[in-house]
């Protein structure tokens, strides 16, 4: 009798027994295959912008801008994109935004004008890529893990580099060889290629299978939908807004964006090949950041379990600052020590960021913690548009990029004194929960 009562309460998600090694850990891994092949596209925009201007005469200036459109959307779609997977499912989203950068980079091959650069690489392909950024990653971590977020969180985030470290010397080796068209091309069906893993591997929350979170000790239900993704994105932004962690997160990480996306990603490869690197080279080195990236950012999660995440975003800040400075007269003909030193030192540190900030997100916004991201992802993206926009008008104006160096060595100091001085706050105390 009294077994036959327990069944009868026992809730429907306890009913299923966990495997050995829990279902969240293959939700990451499908997470992991989905980023490394959206990456694709995240490695191009630097690879065509010497191309694009000997064959339709642009300015670096005006690609820097369909550039700087595509990094500005990738960020300020991320909180929406954040709720949209709330109320629609992430399988939806993600497969969705797939598609659309399939589409935007496929198109790219018949332009004539740069306006139809804007429109696809810019706007098509940012708005895909806003809805496969970070705030996906960190949705799945929140959803999925109770335990070892910071780990997950670092692989998830190195996830993006792994996909650079495979496709950046194939793309460079097509356009270098073949035309940019190709790689173009590449880039879109790579897209395409995730998308069936995406709907039939991916799950949107552990309830879904009757499963706790990985770590929790009590199950946990489905949330209903939530009605006005939009709406809650603005009212999200709104209360974070008015507390000072969320600016001093959004002026730091605005800096990373600015010295890494917007200025190594898109202008590392162009400024080598001023000092007269071949550009197989000077990409091949940008994919051995991405093998480091993954070493760095996977080792920051690690650490971010362990350690205070203000301090370990000071110590970032700090040494990428440091090694900005010396950048400029490690750039030569061929590649030596110094530079290689350079390239695993800034490999280590490309978003080993990443951890830290969003353990802090978690910290001071509890629930709404994903979609605080995507908007403190946002300043990520604004500050890599700006960067990749000035860093081709400062080509163009000066004939070299060492004045761009230098200044964003000086921002990575400042972002380091802003790190120091947000504020711990224990975890049961998120400021939008008592908002």
């Amino acid at each position: 009798m009294t077994q036959t009562t327990e069944a009868a309460v026992r809730s429907p998600g306890t009913a299923k027994q966990p495997a050995r090694i829990h279902r969240a850990w293959f939700v990451a891994a499908v997470t992991f295959v989905t980023i490394i092949g959206a990456a694709a596209f995240r490695s191009l925009p630097g690879l065509l912008i010497d191309p694009l201007h000997e064959d339709f005469g642009w300015s670096r200036g005006t690609i820097g801008a369909a550039v700087s459109v595509n990094l500005a959307l990738y960020g300020l779609t991320a909180p929406f994109a954040a709720a949209l997977m709330d109320r629609f499912g992430i399988r939806r989203v993600v497969a969705v935004a797939l598609t659309v950068i399939a589409v935007g980079s496929g198109l790219t091959v018949w332009m004539t004008a740069a306006w139809q650069l804007m429109l696809c690489w810019g706007l098509l392909v940012g708005l895909g890529s806003g809805s496969m950024a970070l705030a996906f990653a960190a949705t799945v971590t929140n959803r999925w893990f109770t335990e070892r977020r910071g780990l997950v969180t670092g692989i998830l985030t190195a996830a993006s580099a792994s996909g650079q470290l495979i496709f950046l010397p194939v793309l460079s080796w097509m356009v270098e060889k073949h035309d940019w068209r190709p790689a173009a091309v590449t880039v879109a069906l790579a897209a395409l290629a995730v998308v069936p893993f995406v709907w039939l591997l991916l799950r949107d929350h552990p309830a879904d299978v009757g499963l706790k979170p990985y770590g929790a000790k009590e199950f946990v239900p489905k949330p209903e939908p939530v009605q006005g993704a939009a709406r809650r994105a603005v009212t999200v932004l709104f209360k974070a807004a008015r507390t000072g962690p969320f600016w001093l997160l959004a002026g730091t990480f605005a800096i990373c964006g600015a010295s890494t996306n917007g200025l190594v990603q898109t202008h590392f490869v162009p400024a080598a090949h001023d000092h007269g690197m071949p550009v197989t080279a000077a990409a091949s080195l940008l994919a051995v950041i991405g093998v480091f990236d993954v070493v760095g950012t996977v080792a920051s999660g690690w650490f971010t379990d362990r350690f205070e995440p203000r301090r370990l975003l000071a110590v970032y800040y700090a040494l990428r600052g440091i090694s900005l400075l010396f950048l400029p007269m490690l750039l030569a003909p061929s590649v030596h020590p110094p530079m290689l030193f350079f390239i695993v030192f800034y490999g280590l540190d490309w978003v080993a960021t990443v951890p830290p900030t969003v353990a802090l997100c978690r910290e001071h916004y509890g629930d709404d913690s994903a979609i605080v991201f995507g908007w403190v992802l946002a300043s990520h993206q604004v500050g890599a548009a700006l960067i990749a926009f000035l860093g081709g008008v400062a080509r163009d104006v000066f004939g070299t990029y060492d004045m761009i160096w230098y200044a964003s060595g000086a921002l990575c100091a400042a972002a380091a004194l802003m790190a120091l001085v947000i504020r711990r706050r224990p975890a049961s105390a998120a400021v939008l929960a008592a908002a």
